[in-house]
C-alpha cells in the first residue's frame, strides 16, 4: 500500500491559518493560505498531508458541529477542495482527522435533543439519562469524553449514527478526494464500528488508509486485517526524545527491538506504525530536547526505523512550543514556511527513505548499541541499509561486522568503506546501503 512508502506532514489548520479560537460564525478563506505551502511540503519530501480537524466546530475542531461543512473560520468546501486538488496535483495524498468518538455541544443532532428531549428522533445517537442533569444545567445527563462535557460521546453502536458518518466520509472522498483518515482517540472507539468502517472505506476506495490514535496497550487490538492499517507509535515517540536527553540510546533500541526485532515473539513485525517526534498534543521536539544538536540524529532514527515517519508543521525548521503553555503554544499561526539546515536535512532523509525498499519495508536488527551510538540494519529483498547514529559531540569509530566491505550513504551520496572501522561524525546519522 502507498502508505508504507510515504512520509507524512501534519498540519493543524485552525492554528496554522490563524483562525479565532472560538467559532465566530463568520466565513473567511484562511485555508487558501496552504496553497503557498504545497511547494514547501513537496520539497520536504512528504507524500501525504494529515490535516487535523477541518470541519465546522465549536472551538478547537474536535468538537464538531457539522461533518459536511468546512469550518467557516477556514473558508468554504470549495476553498478546501482547491487545496486538496493542489496537493493531489503535486503527488501528495490527503488524510483527514476522523473525529467519530464525540461531537461538540453545537452538533445539530445534540441541539435537537436539548430542544425536544425524549421526543427527539436523535435521542439514541448519544448516551443520555433524561432523569439526570449536566454541568451545563441541561436538565439531562449525557456521557462526555473522559469527563470533558463539551465533547458529547456518540453512540457508535446505533446503526443510524454509523450510516450518517459513513455518508459523510463518502462525501469527503467525492468532494475532496480524501485518501485516508486518522481516527481520533481510536482506543475509545467501539470495535465493531471500526470493523464496519474498514469494510466501508475499503469498498469506497481500495487504497483508503485508516490510522488510529493509540496511546498505550497492544496496538494489534485495533491494527489488523479487519480494522486499522496503522496506529500512532507513542511508545517510540517517548523513547526517541528520552533516549537523547538521558544519553541512553538503549531505551529507543529496546523499544525498536521489542516491537520489530527478528525474534518470533516481537510485537509488531510487518505493521507500519505512524512514527513521530512531536504533534499537536505534545511539546515540540526542539523544546523538549536538552541539546538541540540532537535534532539531527533523532530525525535520523525517525526516518530510518520501521514505520511511517510524520513531521509536524514548523518542527522541520526547529519551531519550539511547550505543552505547559497550553495547546495554543503547540498550534501557532505561521504566515509562510521557513527553511534552514534542518529542513534540508529532513528532505534528504525523506528522499533516502523513499528510494530504499529496505527503509520502507525492511526487517529490523540491532547491530551495535552503546549509550551514545546506535547502529541497526534494515533489510528487504537483497537490499541492506545500516542506520548509524552518533549522539555524542565527538567523532566515534565504530567497529562491527558489516558483512561487506563498502557502502554508499543514502543521505549524502558519499561512498563508505567499512575497513578499519567506521567513523561516525558528531551528532549525525548515516544510512549506509551495503554494496
Amino acid at each position: 500500500m502507498w502508505f508504507e512508502e510515504s512520509a507524512f506532514y501534519q498540519i493543524y489548520p485552525l492554528g496554522l491559518c490563524g483562525a479565532p479560537r472560538e467559532n465566530d460564525g463568520g466565513t473567511e478563506p484562511r485555508i487558501l493560505k496552504l496553497l503557498d505551502w504545497v511547494p514547501h511540503i513537496k520539497k520536504l519530501g512528504a507524500d501525504a498531508v494529515y490535516f487535523c480537524p477541518v470541519f465546522e466546530s465549536d472551538a478547537h475542531g474536535y468538537d464538531t458541529r457539522d461533518y459536511t461543512k468546512l469550518d467557516g473560520r477556514l473558508g468554504t468546501n470549495a476553498d478546501f477542495a482547491r487545496v486538496c486538488a493542489a496537493l493531489h496535483a503535486a503527488g501528495i495524498r490527503v488524510v483527514l482527522d476522523g473525529v467519530f468518538n464525540h461531537v461538540g455541544r453545537g452538533f445539530w443532532a445534540f441541539r435537537d435533543v436539548l430542544e425536544k428531549r425524549e421526543a427527539s428522533p436523535y435521542r439514541d445517537w448519544f448516551h443520555i439519562d433524561f432523569g439526570g442533569n449536566s454541568g451545563y444545567n441541561d436538565g439531562l445527563w449525557y456521557e462526555g469524553w473522559e469527563g470533558h462535557y463539551e465533547l458529547v460521546k456518540l453512540n457508535l453502536r446505533n446503526p443510524a449514527v454509523a450510516e450518517y458518518l459513513f455518508g459523510c466520509i463518502r462525501g469527503w472522498v467525492e468532494e475532496f478526494g480524501v485518501d485516508g483518515l486518522r481516527l481520533d482517540v481510536a482506543y475509545c472507539l467501539d470495535e465493531d464500528f471500526v470493523r464496519r468502517l474498514r469494510a466501508f472505506t475499503g469498498g469506497l476506495k481500495p487504497a483508503f488508509v485508516l490510522i488510529g490514535e493509540m496511546l498505550h496497550g497492544d496496538y494489534k487490538r485495533m491494527v489488523n486485517g479487519a480494522m486499522l492499517h496503522s496506529a500512532t507509535n507513542y511508545e517510540c515517540y517517548k523513547g526517541l526524545y528520552s533516549s537523547f536527553n538521558s544519553m541512553n540510546l538503549f531505551e529507543i533500541g529496546h523499544s525498536l527491538a521489542r516491537q520489530f526485532g527478528p525474534e518470533a515473539w516481537t510485537l509488531y513485525k510487518g505493521l507500519p506504525l505512524l512514527s513521530f517526534a512531536d504533534n499537536h498534543d505534545v511539546t515540540r521536539v526542539a523544546t523538549i530536547l536538552t541539546n538541540k544538536e540532537h535534532l539531527w540524529p533523532l530525525y535520523g532514527v525517525l526516518f530510518g526505523m520501521p514505520g511511517v515517519p510524520c513531521v509536524y508543521y514548523g518542527s522541520e525548521w526547529g519551531m519550539e512550543g511547550g505543552k505547559e503553555d497550553g495547546d495554543a503554544a503547540l498550534r501557532p499561526a505561521v504566515d509562510m514556511p521557513q527553511k534552514n539546515g534542518l529542513t534540508e536535512y529532513i528532505a534528504r532523509l525523506a528522499a533516502a527513505r523513499r528510494g530504499s525498499r529496505a527503509l520502507c519495508h525492511g526487517a529490523y536488527r540491532t547491530v551495535l548499541l552503546t549509550n551514545r551510538q546506535y547502529i541497526f540494519e534494515r533489510a528487504a529483498e537483497g537490499e541492506r541499509v545500516l542506520v548509524a547514529v552518533n549522539a555524542e559531540g565527538e567523532p566515534f569509530d565504530a567497529h562491527f561486522d558489516a558483512g561487506a566491505g563498502r557502502a554508499v550513504d543514502l543521505v549524502t551520496g558519499r561512498p563508505h568503506d567499512f575497513g578499519g572501522g567506521s567513523r561516525l561524525a558528531p551528532y549525525s546519522a548515516a544510512y549506509w546501503r551495503v554494496e
